[in-house]
């Protein structure tokens, strides 16, 4: 059972839920009144994040994070922003991990010149690198660098450490460039939504069980966006720390901004088996918390779950998409058709229901989510003397670093799942990004990873190429493998089995990652290959901004994969502008050409040729703009002009900020949407100097090709920013209502200076 709260709540001696309108109980129960704002100070969350704030405000935090940890899809934009900046030292601990590029690239950058810079990076700039192969990030960052109280910045969404006492946030590399050269993470202060944990999982049901269960409850109501999750409550000490960290790591999939749990000897156990027992503290609610509302979890009630296509939060209990598999199968195919958007493009399930039973085609276990060592060890268990067959399905499993993998051969579960027919690989996230593992065309692949996004698998929809995932436990997934790929619960194989202790042995580790923090060498040089390039110049913002609306997305929400696609595109990840080349290439094709043209007419205008003369059509639009009141005088000469995208709710998922920069190198200057799914995406969009518009009115008003003139942009961004005037130019003139959530003083500099290379440089 999940149920939540209909507001907020007093959690009283770690273990007494009071709703706020009963407020009264907890006299009853302390001895003294409830004091909300008091209450608020008595959270974890609030204990962290007081220490890391450099502000003096909590209303405004201004975070400064104890590390930070990056993989090889972000880091060499990362270092090139930071380099372009004017930083000279990497300040703080900073993680280069080399995870999700660790396959032959074709078309792009090779993936070993990526390699190569970010080790030539952590030699000149002090840094720790972590070569292909060795460690997934999330892993890595959990065996060698969490610890309670400390906080943690990565440029990965599924930077998530709660579960060691650790608050840990993903956001864009922006984000991260600002604390390598000194600033500060600036929000304001975030709700914090009590998970009440009770109970103990059942026989077979694993931590991608427990995390489904708790998405499918609150992702669509938005019950915990933008906030910080605490898990309290007796049912925490049910689990091992390592069965928590696969709970953890799924939060993301929520919106949350981050994580963290109540800590215990088996936090202390798993610290101090890691080398690290200095880093434990226990860390639990003040005798009296509020929070802003509950998420209550009887553990004991979870059942083996399927998050079926195409997002985490479409979930289901296995038996009961079992006992009604037509009906569910045919609403996401109906889904599926518009996903595609291409009525050519065929992909069904009902298909795979074979005898009344669903047949899938692959299964996965790996990465941050699946490749935890209790999860390989229970799949290994299941498969044990069984086989996978020799028919369609198939199975691979990635443990999620070598040492994980040692201790696992030591313990003879390699040994057990290769004889029952499973593929063992190294540490890499390609199939929870889309550049490994891709199924056949209809084919749909069981996989205990992160995500189930549209084309997520890897397949290429634009080549009439399409399948899909679901997600699952490793448990049950080792389960449908023993049952030759018919979908199973992990119930249906239990036994006594009880999952032998972890020795971790870190030989691996001292023999093959640089640990050069505090040791960089002012004289060294970054190695570049050929295919790694700098950003392209940025114009800063005029007074008067002209916008083309150079794309129009109606779905109820836009994922930052069909803003800029993963898996094979990433192989053009540090070339800005090769890589924009398939900016909503899977979701509007015609989007690139069209902002490019845009981009001419901008870049010419900088260049010193009036807008008029390079796009004659331009000529009519400004004799227009003049009819407006108080515009007469306006100059196309000195109107910047930007191409733009409409999205209903654009950002879910990924951090890369490539979803906002690949935009902004070919023309982007502003998004307009009803609201922005995430954080972390808005922050690329204005870390990217374009102008994150919100409206509340349906954009009935423009369409594909429309002109967009924001007069005196600036101005409105020193104001309330609450209503800002701004005129789509058609036949007629129609005025529009825009608006521009909060934002804080260096981000509005940042927006104004065009990016935030423009910014520091401007510093």
């Amino acid at each position: 059972m999940v149920k939540l709260y209909d507001g907020g709540a007093y959690l009283v001696n770690g273990t007494e839920l009071v709703p706020e309108q009963e407020a009264a109980k907890v006299e009853a129960l302390t001895g003294r009144a409830a004091d909300k704002e008091e209450a608020k100070k008595g959270t974890i969350a609030y204990s962290i994040m007081s220490k890391h704030n450099t502000s003096g405000d909590m209303s405004k935090l201004k975070i400064k994070f104890d590390a930070m940890t990056s993989h090889d899809i972000t880091f060499v934009g990362i270092v090139q922003t930071a380099k372009a900046s004017g930083m000279e030292k990497f300040p703080i601990p900073y993680v280069l991990t080399n995870c999700h590029n660790s396959l032959c690239a074709v078309g792009g950058t090779i993936n070993e010149d990526d390699h190569v810079f970010g080790l030539s990076a952590c030699k000149k700039y002090g840094g720790i690198f972590v070569p292909p192969h060795i460690a997934v990030i999330h892993q890595y960052m959990r065996e060698m660098m969490a610890g309670c109280g400390k906080m943690i910045l990565g440029s990965d969404s599924h930077t998530r450490y709660g579960a060691l006492g650790t608050m840990a946030i993903g956001e864009g590399g922006g984000e991260l460039v600002k604390q390598l050269l000194c600033d500060t993470y600036d929000i304001a202060y975030p709700g914090v939504i009590a998970i009440y944990l009770t109970g103990k999982p059942g026989p077979g049901i694993g931590p991608q069980d427990i995390a489904l269960a708790i998405i499918g409850a609150v992702y669509k109501c938005g019950y915990v966006k933008n906030k910080v999750m605490e898990f309290v409550g007796p049912g925490v000490s049910s689990m091992t720390t390592d069965y928590r960290n696969g709970v953890d790591v799924m939060t993301t999939e929520t919106t949350c901004l981050s994580s963290i749990w109540r800590t215990d000897e088996d936090t202390k156990a798993f610290l101090t088996k890691h080398g690290r027992g200095e880093d434990y503290k226990e860390l639990n609610p003040a005798d009296v918390a509020y929070y802003d509302g509950v998420v209550y979890v009887d553990l004991s009630t979870v059942k083996p779950m399927i998050a079926l296509p195409f997002h985490p939060s479409n979930t289901y209990e296995i038996d009961e998409l079992n006992a009604n598999l037509g009906d569910i199968l045919r609403s996401v195919e109906v889904e599926a058709t518009k996903v595609t958007g291409n009525p050519d493009i065929k992909f069904s399930l009902t298909d795979k229901i074979v005898n009344g039973k669903l047949q899938v085609t692959q299964g996965v276990i790996a990465g941050c989510a699946g490749g935890n060592y209790t999860n390989v060890m229970e799949a290994a268990h299941i498969l044990k003397g069984k086989s996978c067959g020799c028919g369609e399905f198939a199975l691979d499993v990635y443990p999620s670093s070598q040492p994980v993998y040692i201790d696992l051969v030591r313990k003879g579960a390699i040994a057990d799942l290769m004889e029952a027919g499973a593929v063992l690989k190294t540490a890499f996230c390609g199939p929870c990004f889309g550049a490994g593992d891709t199924p056949a065309n209809n084919g749909l692949s069981i996989r205990h990873t992160t995500r189930n996004f549209p084309n997520r698998e890897g397949s290429k929809p634009g080549n009439g190429q399409m399948a899909a995932v679901a997600l699952m436990d490793a448990r049950s997934i080792a389960a449908t493998a023993a049952n030759g790929g018919i979908l199973t619960p992990a119930t249906d194989f239990v036994d006594d089995y009880e999952v032998p202790e972890y020795n971790f042995d870190d030989t691996v580790y001292k023999a093959r990652i640089y640990q050069g923090f505090g040791k960089g060498d002012e004289e060294a040089s970054l190695v570049y290959g050929p295919n790694i390039k700098d950003w392209p110049e940025m114009s800063p913002l005029t007074d008067n901004i002209l916008l083309k609306v150079c794309s129009k997305i109606l779905d109820p929400v836009t994922t930052t994969d069909e803003l800029i696609p993963s898996g094979e595109t990433s192989s053009y990840r540090s070339n800005p502008l090769g890589l924009a080349e398939f900016t909503l290439s899977r979701r509007d094709p015609e989007y690139v050409g069209r902002s490019k043209e845009v981009d001419k007419i901008e870049k010419a205008r900088v260049a010193g040729t009036c807008p008029c003369e390079s796009a004659p059509e331009l000529k009519e639009v400004f004799e227009k703009i003049k009819t407006i009141p108080g515009n007469e005088d306006v100059k196309a000469s000195e109107t910047e002009i930007g191409s733009m995208v409409y999205a209903v709710k654009p950002g879910d998922g990924s951090a890369r900020e490539q979803a906002a920069s690949c935009q902004r190198v070919i023309g982007g200057l502003a998004n307009i949407c009803k609201e922005y799914a995430t954080k972390r995406y808005r922050s690329n969009v204005m870390n990217w100097g374009m102008i994150p518009f919100q409206m509340k009115d349906d954009p009935d008003a423009f369409e594909v090709g429309s002109y967009i003139y924001v007069p005196q942009i600036r101005k409105a961004l020193d104001g309330d920013m609450k209503d800002i005037k701004a005129y789509v130019i058609g036949d007629e003139i129609k005025e529009i209502s825009l608006y521009v959530a909060d934002m804080t003083p260096d981000e509005k500099k940042i927006v104004k200076a065009g990016c935030l290379i423009n910014y520091n440089r401007n510093r």
